[in-house]
């Protein structure tokens, strides 16, 4: 048994104004007891190319990470911030999770995967998040004490077979950090994470960014904890917050032994 919380933001480009946030929350979730925390996507920086390459750090470098390192040590929990932009040694940015234990050591991070390109009747419009970033290549599992943590990044959810392989690597719980739009979330998210709970016998963790951002930006919100039937264990609306669960992983066992789909799967490089 493990309490998860889950923080739900309205962020700006303004690192300074959203750390400040966070470490309000992280002092909310502490105080419950909370182990395990991831933040929305972009928790810390949240606008345009400009403001990504402007407080862009090197992974595991910088005094944004030290702050969130800081963080985590100092209320005794892991913490997941759901994308940071990167710079590689490239040059170019990654929209990239970064995972910090309770002692402040960067444990392991993900460069997403699927990348934003899309067109949305909303006030925004068109989004392309490869202007800015280059996509990640390789998945993402960090072991933790409460078992093994697998890494996504909010686009990423409409991709059923990168879930399959987290599970397919051990994982035991899934992280889904967001900033989907107030229209497909509407629409998608919360069915979208339901499957992946039910498809992985996960326990899906998923923070999303709120209300309204620069440029006509409007995100969804609707923060939620998923257990692996795929029910919906504690949710927030559309309003900035906290939630937290306790993940009870002999649920996970339970559901698994019954029904074992992993054994099940037949890949398509195994059909004749």
């Amino acid at each position: 048994m493990m309490k998860a919380g889950v923080i739900q933001m309205t962020s700006s480009a303004d690192p300074a104004h959203n750390m400040k946030t966070l470490q309000a929350s992280l002092h909310r979730l502490s105080d419950q007891g909370v182990k395990l925390v991831l933040t929305p996507e972009n928790a810390l920086v949240f606008g345009g190319k400009h403001d990504y390459q402007r407080h862009a750090e090197r992974l595991g470098h910088g005094p944004l990470q030290q702050q969130l390192a800081k963080l985590a040590h100092q209320y005794d929990l892991w913490l997941v911030v759901g994308a940071f932009p990167i710079q590689n040694d490239n040059g170019l940015l990654s929209s990239t999770s970064l995972v910090f234990d309770n002692a402040g050591h960067l444990r392991g991070s993900y460069d997403k995967l699927h990348l934003f390109d899309v067109e949305v009747a909303d006030a925004h419009g068109r989004y392309r998040e490869s202007d800015y970033f280059a996509a990640g290549d390789q998945l993402s599992t960090v072991n933790t004490p409460f078992g093994c943590l697998g890494l996504s990044i909010c686009y990423d959810l409409r991709f059923a077979p990168l879930y399959q392989a987290l599970r397919a690597q051990g994982a035991d719980v899934i992280t889904v950090p967001a900033a989907f739009t107030r229209v497909t979330g509407q629409a998608h998210w919360e069915p979208l994470l339901r499957a992946r709970a039910i498809e992985t016998q996960c326990w899906i963790i998923a923070a999303g960014q709120c209300g309204e951002h620069s440029k006509g930006r409007q995100t969804w919100g609707h923060s939620m904890i998923i257990d692996p039937w795929g029910q919906v264990v504690t949710s927030l609306g559309r309003e900035p917050g906290v939630t937290w669960a306790e993940l009870d992983f002999s649920v996970s066992e339970s559901i698994r032994g019954k029904m074992p789909v992993l054994s099940h799967t037949r890949l398509q490089s195994q059909l004749k």
